[in-house]
């Protein structure tokens, strides 16, 4: 009977990864970590930007829009510029203002501080104020007895020195006589 001869398996085997191999992997992988880290840097700001100070902006334009359609339809004296509002003093709702930031009407303004308290910044012309409310209240075209009150708010600067446009909300109502 004649034997027939295996083939022989070699002592040595190539079973997994060497140490050289793996401490290669681990490099390539280390470097384009590295290469995508700015990329997250851009995500964390804009995210702060356009998520919580969008959403601050939004929370400060309606706590302003409250408090002026809580007063009377013909109220022009209020101020509504200092919390609790003064009786005297301001624009109350009467016809006027503006909702552009960046051209605000004396009496139709006010200034928060970066935790949204008042702060008394129209007088001085500081820079102590992180968001800005203004307001119109007009007639629409046509209506008798409706006012329109529109606020905008709007942020100072970026945070974290975040790029592109800063965080702005408007919200709107319409009162109308005798309420």
């Amino acid at each position: 009977m004649t034997r027939m001869a295996l083939p022989r398996r070699s002592a040595k085997r190539e079973v997994g990864f060497t140490l050289i191999e793996t401490v290669f992997a681990l490099t390539l992988l280390a470097v384009v970590a590295a290469g995508v880290m700015p990329l997250a840097l851009v995500a964390v700001r804009a995210t702060e930007n356009q998520g919580h100070l969008a959403a601050r902006t939004t929370e400060y334009a309606q706590d302003k829009l409250e408090q002026l359609m809580a007063l009377s339809y013909g109220d022009a004296v209020t101020d509504t510029r200092t919390f609790p509002s003064a009786d005297l003093g301001g624009s109350g709702l009467a016809v006027g203002g503006s909702d552009n930031p960046n051209a605000p009407v004396a009496l139709y303004v006010d200034y928060l501080d970066i935790n949204g308290n008042l702060v008394d910044d129209a007088n001085d012309g500081g820079t102590d104020w992180f968001y800005k409310r203004v307001w119109e209240v007009e007639i629409p075209a046509g209506r008798a007895n409706i006012k329109q009150i529109t606020v905008t708010a709007t942020v100072r600067v970026a945070s974290q020195g975040g790029a592109g446009d800063l965080p702005r909300s408007t919200v709107s109502a319409l009162k109308t006589e005798p309420f």
